[in-house]
């Protein structure tokens, strides 16, 4: 069946109540934009101290599970009725990393060093070279296999029940239905189903903002126009209606075209970087960063600093658990519905494979360049990132690169097409998520697609008038909350239904 062929019904307490809980965030920052700056921060302080061994006692969990799954009878089942994978391995590697990154990679993967390196884990004495060996390590480490596996477990348990029980139903509480049974049609599964858009709108609201920043500083530094409120209101405009244009055109005719081109047009801009930059200084860093994640990776997944030496764990690891999280239900339904012909291990192996090796990457390449440039006194990023901000300092560096100013179009053309690529699949679900039904080869309505395409970009338009990375950072951990449940929930029914299916197949 040809996407458009049927039109899909909507279920219209979830669409509604997700589109006014959406207007109920929005009203309060619109109105009273100080108080709002103020509680946020005080939610997020309150929240990672609380809470912040619960993520990572998620993170351990949700690892451990997805390796012991993999590596168990269970990884050889196959994912629906096809013969082969639907899509090509590329392609379906392209689509998976440009709808779990976005332009926030480009983002973090130059600065955040930086912040490791003033404010090192562990006690460390600040801008030693004991904080930059740990600055150029937890970058890879937070971009690595534990966020891409806080993707992977909603994207096995949805295929649980999507592709092996054939329940023809693209929601979570779908997902859950080993556990809650008829309560998934009841008040415990439009609550699941519920957070879920509360989940991918909040996390959105953090990604199109960071994104969104790059391409604007990048953009005033070519045209010398002010990088304010209006350039940055501009370009989330242009990109709301790139993510509608493709998710009306659909899986096959839209995100995935889009995502192999983003793909092949980020990695030439990461190859020219190592050619051009400094790379024997990228590669022998990138060896030894790589080195200290393996060494150290238990140590790093572990560390809960209960001697409160610093705020490190809960300013970055619980943050990034939280985004991951309040992401993955979003990234998982995605991932579940181009996965058809793949196996259970495949999935696995193919998500935290290719997901940390594109990261990795950028980390490498990306970060040591502008860690070479502070180090060796050619330009003072740290300084830059500090006192004026990430964005601006990412623009600078590239500018420095020959040709700055081809390079600096570049990177806002790649900008804007991973804000898309990332948004247009976030589209997808969302209106899958509020579908009632949805068969293997069947597809949400276009309007319905179109719509989220649009929601997705008030919320941040909103928070660009609070300003300020914490705001960003704090719409992540709230969403994130009570999807922990979720993924408990998720992870039980997922190992029930792959018990029952490899029975079956005995």
């Amino acid at each position: 069946m040809k996407e458009g062929d049927r039109e899909t019904e909507v279920d219209w307490f979830i669409f509604g109540t997700g589109s006014a809980l959406l207007i109920l965030v929005i009203l309060p920052i619109v109105f009273f934009p100080e108080m709002s700056q103020s509680v946020i921060g005080e939610i997020f302080a309150y929240i990672t101290h609380t809470l912040g061994i619960v993520y990572i006692i998620a993170a351990i969990g949700t690892i451990g599970l997805l390796i012991w799954i993999a590596l168990s009878r269970y990884g050889g089942i196959v994912l629906g009725q096809a013969d082969k994978p639907v899509y090509s391995e590329f392609s379906w590697a392209a689509m998976l990393f440009c709808a779990g990154m976005g332009a926030a990679l480009i983002y973090w993967a130059a600065a955040e060093w930086a912040f490791y390196y003033v404010s090192p884990p562990f006690g460390i004495e600040p801008k030693s070279n004991a904080a930059i060996s740990w600055a150029t390590s937890y970058g890879i480490f937070h971009w690595g296999p534990i966020g891409w596996a806080f993707y992977c477990l909603p994207a096995v348990a949805l295929s649980c029940s999507y592709h092996i029980k054939q329940v023809p139903s693209l929601r979570l509480s779908a997902a859950c239905e080993p556990l809650l049974k008829q309560q998934t049609k009841k008040w415990p599964g439009r609550i699941i189903d519920l957070l879920f858009i509360i989940g991918l709108l909040g996390t959105a609201a953090t990604g199109l903002g960071l994104g969104t920043s790059v391409i604007s500083s990048a953009v005033s530094r070519l045209t010398d126009r002010p990088d304010d409120t209006l350039m940055q209101l501009a370009i989330i405009t242009t990109a709301t209606l790139m993510i509608a244009y493709s998710v009306a055109r659909g899986l096959d005719k839209g995100i995935k075209i889009l995502s192999n081109i983003n793909v092949v047009l980020a990695l030439m801009f990461i190859l020219f970087i190592l050619l051009a930059g400094p790379t024997r200084f990228i590669v022998e860093m990138g060896v030894m960063s790589l080195g200290k994640v393996i060494q150290n990776f238990v140590l790093m997944l572990t560390w809960t600093d209960p001697l409160q030496t610093s705020d490190f764990v809960e300013s970055w690891t619980v943050f990034y658990w939280a985004w991951w999280i309040a992401l993955g239900p979003f990234v998982g339904m995605f991932v579940c519905k181009i996965s058809e012909g793949k196996t259970i291990r495949a999935v696995i192996f193919g998500m935290l494979g290719w997901g940390s090796l594109g990261c990795t990457l950028f980390f490498i390449i990306l970060g040591n360049y502008a860690l070479f440039l502070e180090t060796s006194g050619a330009y003072p990023v740290v300084q830059e990132v500090m006192e004026v901000s990430p964005s601006a300092a990412i623009i600078s560096i590239i500018n420095l690169l020959p040709w700055g100013s081809f390079w600096l179009a570049y990177l806002a053309v790649i900008g804007l097409i991973f804000i898309a690529t990332t948004y247009d699949s976030a589209s997808y679900t969302l209106a899958a998520g509020a579908t009632k039904s949805l068969g293997e080869h069947d597809h949400p309505a276009r309007w319905h697609r179109i719509f989220w395409a649009v929601a997705l970009g008030i919320l941040p338009i909103c928070l660009l008038f609070l300003g300020g990375l914490r705001v960003l950072q704090t719409a992540s951990v709230v969403a994130s909350i009570p999807l922990l449940l979720v993924y408990l929930l998720l992870a039980v029914s997922a190992v029930k239904t792959l018990r029952e299916a490899y029975g079956k197949n005995e």
